[in-house]
């Protein structure tokens, strides 16, 4: 049985637990690229309302001593894309670390390339910004939290939702108006793989999301390749923590997400795919109980 390697920190230092998580994994494949870094802005919201710039800042060093040729930040928000970066003060970071940020709101109408997987539960197929579909290497960081609005969770499967427009026709209404919104949300990942995921668990919304919610430490950070993986583990955790009943009362890999991206081949097909890799004591118990909540769905 082919395996994904999920690594995992117990840590609430951000910074940390990036070096340690990947580190782990030695990700092969970032030497020589231009990578397009694609975080979590869909709001200003303080994590993990959106990606925290302690563990953007460390996800770029880390890139950089992979030896990539040249670091992108891309992203759309919800709203203003101009107005999250500023308030977050990425724009800042990014002069200060000489990487570049690249707004998908502002890319020409030609640069949205249509994509119509078959089967879809989208209406008409949907455009995905050029960047990503051009992009040597993809990593994404996604925070840990559940999603009120009809998503269950938004982790790493959901991150491809700001890969869409927001501008022109109203995907964000079809999506957030549609009974398989969750079958629809694994099939954006269709449009592309990324190389490494970083998922930022250093505090977690057990309930409502994905900008504001009742939060918990879970003091854990993850990396990985798989999405599938990293998102049954992150669900794997909220039910550790205790979360709503979304998340209490369904098996890992029954969840629509993660069961529609295992049907259209985005990753794993089962909990035992995933082997969970630590590098000191209290990462590793705490792995145990995640690996039983994992086998007992």
């Amino acid at each position: 049985m082919e395996k994904t390697q999920v690594g995992l920190i117990k840590t609430p230092n951000r910074a940390r637990g990036v070096t340690r998580s990947i580190g782990l994994l030695n990700p092969e494949g970032i030497k020589g690229q231009e990578v397009l870094i694609k975080p979590n802005f869909n709001t200003a919201d303080p994590a993990p309302g959106s990606t925290h710039n302690d563990t953007l800042r460390q996800l770029i060093e880390e890139l950089k001593k992979l030896g990539a040729r040249r670091l992108v930040i891309g992203e759309r928000s919800y709203h203003s894309t101009d107005r999250v970066i500023k308030e977050k003060e990425v724009d800042k970071m990014a002069e200060e670390l000489e990487i570049e940020i690249m707004n998908f709101d502002n890319l020409s109408p030609d640069d949205w390339v249509e994509f119509r997987p078959e089967h879809s539960h989208w209406k008409d197929g949907f455009h995905v910004a050029r960047p990503i579909l051009e992009a040597e290497t993809i990593v994404s960081t996604c925070c840990l939290k559940t999603h009120r609005h009809g998503g269950i969770f938004t982790l790493s499967l959901k991150l491809s939702v700001g890969i869409v427009p927001i501008r022109g026709y109203d995907y964000m209404d079809e999506l957030h108006s549609s009974p398989h919104q969750r079958k629809m949300i694994a099939e954006l990942n269709q449009a592309y793989e990324p190389s490494l995921i970083v998922m930022d668990g250093v505090e977690a919304f057990v309930d409502g999301g994905p900008d504001t919610g009742a939060r918990k430490k879970a003091h854990v950070m993850l990396a990985g390749t798989d999405r599938v993986a990293m998102d049954a583990v992150g669900v794997a955790i909220l039910k550790e923590l205790g979360s709503n009943q979304d998340i209490m009362k369904r098996e890992i890999f029954s969840q629509e997400q993660i069961a529609r991206a295992v049907e259209i081949g985005i990753g794993i097909s089962s909990p035992q795919q995933i082997e969970l890799l630590t590098d000191d004591e209290e990462s590793k118990q705490y792995a145990e109980k995640i690996r039983t909540i994992l086998d007992q769905g």
